[in-house]
Order: structure tokens, then C-alpha cells, then sequence
């Protein structure tokens, strides 16, 4: 017990240092994820307000402080608390005789910089592609993943607005992908993460990029906005589940974009009985199922 106590202290404070680094600019700039993340916001929303698709909707959204704070909570503050607990799961994998190397399908560490980011990239897209269809096809995560369904007016932030348990679940499929990779993450990994934060960005945000020919490999907000309609094909428990890739829902025939009217009824039936604020839109996913909306 006592190396799981350690091992939980030990990355609990690493995750801590290491934010807290960023912040004051002890980190390098092109791995300050902190900073990182507020750049390409800032680039992001300017887009919103200089080329707005809903030129109705206000620069300050509905709900736009709500998501800024999601932001930070997810890609922080609980980053930090979970961290510790992810390293008793590498403790315990230890312990059963398994090793980063187990499930290793592909050694990317003989192949160029570059296609090892382009698979890495792809893989762990992919994983998270399959991770958001089971949000949505399963009724105990679809309740969690509500949370980022219950937004009204797209925006930038809205891209990490999510229940902290999606990170119970998305993490270690994650880790799990990065496994197959014979446990190896590019030394330029970072490149990959801040690609995908910006492409998660501008799916969210109001304006319109569809990336023209290469929307079928790239997901895009026209894709993104009718992943967050209200109003979903007969039959179907979503569409457009891609995160950075498109792809995948071509592929899968999960594709759906009617139209690029931009003005769809956002949120899911029933949604006006969900809660508002940050504190009980959290508790909503562990409240007993006949005490929860029918949607």
C-alpha cells in the first residue's frame, strides 16, 4: 500500500508543479499547455467576433462564463486531482505483470518524426471517436455527457464544457491506445495535443469552415453544430461523433449535415429541465434514474 501512497503523492505533486511552471512561464512556450490553451482561445474567439456564422448571437454567449470556467476545471484543476489515481492504475498494471509493451500492436520508435505524430494523432483519435459513441449509445454515460449537450449557443469554450466522469472513461482508453503503440509517446507529442485543442476549438465555435474538400478527413463546426442538434435522425442515438477527424463518420456511416443554415435548435428533448449551473449540472449523472428527466 504503501508504493500506491507514494506513487499517488508523487504524481498529485507533479501535475501541481508542473501547472503551476506553466503558469509563471517556467515552461517551455511550445509545451505550456496553459498558455497554450488561453492563445488559442483567444485566436479562436476573435474569429467568432470578426466572422460570426449566427450574426445574432452574442460575443458573450449565453452561458459563456459557465464555459470558460469548464475550461479551466477540466483542463486543469481536475487533471490535477486525477492524475494521482492514474498512477496507482499504472502501479496496479505493474503488479499484474502488465507492461506498456502488452497490448503493442505498432513500435512507431523506428519511424520518422513525422508518421509517428500522424499515428499517434490517428489513433488516439480514433479511440476517442469510439469512446464518444458509447457516451451517447449508453444511457448511464449519455447521462454524464448531458453536460456538453446542454449547451444552447455554440462558442469556443463549449469545447470543454464536460462532466469530470468523461475523463474517468476517456483517459484510460487513452492509455490504452498509446499501449497499442508499444507504450510510445512522440517526444513531439505536444504538437499533436495543440492541434487537436485548436480543431476541438473551431468545431465549437460560430463560425462557418467546413474545410471544403477535406471534410470528409477533417471534422469541422457545419459537422460539429448538427452533432449538438436537438433534433437527430429517427432511429439514431447521434451523428457526427468525430473529434479532430471526420473520417471516421464516413466511414461508419454515422455522417449527417443536412444543411449549413447554422440555425438549429441546439441541447437534447427535455433539456429545459436540466440543471444550470456548474455544481448540479455535475451531481445530475449520479441522481437515481427515476428522479432524472426523461430525455
Amino acid at each position: 500500500m504503501r508504493r500506491y501512497f507514494e506513487a499517488f503523492v508523487s504524481s498529485f505533486k507533479g501535475s501541481l508543479d508542473w501547472t503551476w511552471s506553466s503558469i509563471i512561464f517556467e515552461v517551455p512556450w511550445y509545451t505550456n499547455y496553459f498558455w497554450g490553451l488561453i492563445g488559442i482561445s483567444i485566436v479562436v474567439w476573435g474569429l467568432e467576433i470578426f466572422f460570426p456564422w449566427r450574426k445574432r448571437q452574442a460575443i458573450f454567449r449565453k452561458d459563456f462564463w459557465l464555459d470558460f470556467f469548464y475550461m479551466f476545471f477540466n483542463f486543469f484543476l481536475f487533471a490535477i486531482v486525477i492524475s494521482g489515481f492514474y498512477s496507482l492504475l499504472g502501479v496496479f498494471f505493474k503488479d499484474i505483470g502488465l507492461n506498456e509493451k502488452s497490448f503493442a500492436i505498432i513500435d512507431l520508435s523506428g519511424l520518422a518524426v513525422f508518421f509517428q505524430l500522424l499515428i499517434f494523432f490517428v489513433v488516439l483519435d480514433f479511440v476517442q471517436w469510439f469512446t464518444h459513441v458509447l457516451l451517447h449509445k449508453y444511457s448511464f454515460l449519455w447521462n454524464f455527457h448531458k453536460v456538453h449537450h446542454s449547451v444552447k449557443e455554440m462558442g469556443f469554450a463549449a469545447h470543454l464544457r464536460y462532466h469530470w466522469m468523461e475523463n474517468i472513461l476517456y483517459k484510460p482508453l487513452k492509455v490504452f491506445g498509446v499501449m497499442i503503440l508499444g507504450g510510445f509517446e512522440p517526444d513531439q507529442a505536444y504538437i499533436v495535443h495543440f492541434i487537436a485543442i485548436s480543431i476541438g476549438h473551431l468545431n465549437h465555435a460560430n463560425i462557418k469552415l467546413s474545410w471544403g474538400p477535406f471534410k470528409y478527413v477533417l471534422n469541422n463546426p457545419v459537422m460539429h453544430l448538427y452533432h449538438h442538434s436537438k433534433a437527430i435522425p429517427k432511429g439514431s442515438y447521434g451523428v457526427n461523433f468525430g473529434i479532430s477527424l471526420s473520417i471516421w463518420d464516413y466511414i461508419f456511416k454515422t455522417n449527417y449535415i443536412p444543411e449549413d443554415s447554422g440555425t438549429i435548435e441546439l441541447g437534447f428533448p427535455g433539456d429545459q429541465l436540466f440543471p444550470k449551473d456548474f455544481i448540479h449540472q455535475n451531481l445530475y449523472g449520479f441522481r437515481n434514474k427515476n428522479k432524472q428527466t426523461k430525455t
